[in-house]
Parts: C-alpha cells; sequence; structure tokens
C-alpha cells in the first residue's frame, strides 16, 4: 500500500472525515472503471460503484492492511458488480443505454488523447467482454485494466491462484473469439460454422 494510502486509512479509521473523503476520491476513478468494464453499462456501473463505496467506508474499520488498499477496494468493488449483474438478471434491462456518452476509460490506462479509431476499438473491446462469461470475466479485466498480479487477483475474488491463472486463459480465449467473430460479415460467420 502506498504511504499515502496507508496514512489516510489510518487517518479515517480514527475518525478523520476528510482522510476519509480523500481515500475515496483517489480510489473512485479506478473503481468506477473496475465497474464500467465488469458490468458493461453506465448505470449499473454506477450503482455498482455507489454500493462499492458504501462497503469500503463500512467496513474500513476491519480492514487490516495485509493487502493494499486498492486491492482490496477492487475486492469489494469486484463483489459489488456481481451482486448488481446478478439483480440486472431478474430485473428487465432498460431500453435505451447510452454506452457512447460519459465514460472514457482512460483512467485505466491514462491513454493518450483518444482519436475516432481507438474509441472505435475500445466499444468493440467493451462489447466483446460483456458477451465473456462473468466468472471469466472479472479476473480478465482485474488482470488487463486494472493491472493486478495473479496472487491479488485471488484474493479479490477469493480464489485459489491456479483457478485465477485459468479463468484469465480462458477468458482471453473467449474474448478472441468473440472479437474474431464478432468483426466478420454474416456470410462469414456462417461459412466458418459450416466448417
Amino acid at each position: 500500500m502506498s504511504g499515502s494510502d496507508r496514512a489516510l486509512v489510518a487517518q479515517a479509521q480514527s475518525g478523520e472525515r476528510a482522510a476519509l473523503d480523500e481515500l475515496l476520491r483517489d480510489h473512485y476513478d479506478r473503481i468506477y472503471a473496475i465497474c464500467r468494464r465488469i458490468t458493461g453499462n453506465n448505470a449499473d456501473a454506477a450503482d455498482a460503484t455507489q454500493e462499492a463505496l458504501m462497503s469500503i467506508v463500512q467496513g474500513l474499520s476491519k480492514f487490516d492492511n495485509r493487502a493494499a488498499f486498492s486491492t482490496w477496494s477492487y475486492r469489494v468493488a469486484t463483489n459489488a458488480c456481481l451482486d448488481e449483474l446478478r439483480r440486472r438478471k431478474r430485473l428487465p434491462t432498460p431500453a435505451l443505454v447510452d454506452e457512447h456518452h460519459g465514460w472514457v476509460d482512460q483512467n485505466i490506462n491514462d491513454l493518450a488523447p483518444a482519436f475516432d479509431d481507438q474509441l472505435v476499438l475500445r466499444d468493440e473491446i467493451q462489447a466483446a467482454l460483456e458477451q465473456v462469461p462473468e466468472e471469466f470475466r472479472a479476473p480478465v479485466i482485474l488482470r488487463d485494466c486494472a493491472g493486478l498480479n495473479y496472487a491479488e487477483i485471488a484474493e479479490t475474488l477469493g480464489i485459489p491462484p491456479g483457478t485465477v491463472r485459468s479463468r484469465i486463459a480462458r477468458g482471453r480465449t473467449k474474448l478472441a473469439e468473440i472479437m474474431r467473430t464478432g468483426n466478420q460479415s454474416p456470410a462469414d460467420k456462417r461459412q466458418n460454422n459450416q466448417s
């Protein structure tokens, strides 16, 4: 954990509201970016982010500094996302979701200013990620977008490191398949299905 995070956590745990606010502000963008990638849309990401922040505030007194605060907050955010996705399966999907305004994932990789082709590629990747099953999507996002190592992902998701490796490999394979077939014409898809 960075020295700044460690100090802010200690101050927040002792009741300093300003330290808590700063800690949440410092991590908000990355938490939201992970939630956006996992849930696939702005509305669910906003709900999951709010749930994650509330859980962080409620659970901060129990945070014991064994892991980095960012790792712990990613675990909380991932769990909030998975809860949101389970709720979404029980609720009707909104007919209109604005996927092209208000969110750019530049916080994840500190990308240079986006060009049209970069935006199109990100949209294609996001659309493909949404088709990857949840059990594979979260590990891929935590590894490739959040930059967590296998041990941190295992801790975040509460699964063994070997399972993390397997799910990342399967998730990346599925993502590649979706990207490859998603960019084909309907005739090409039919031809591939027949072979």
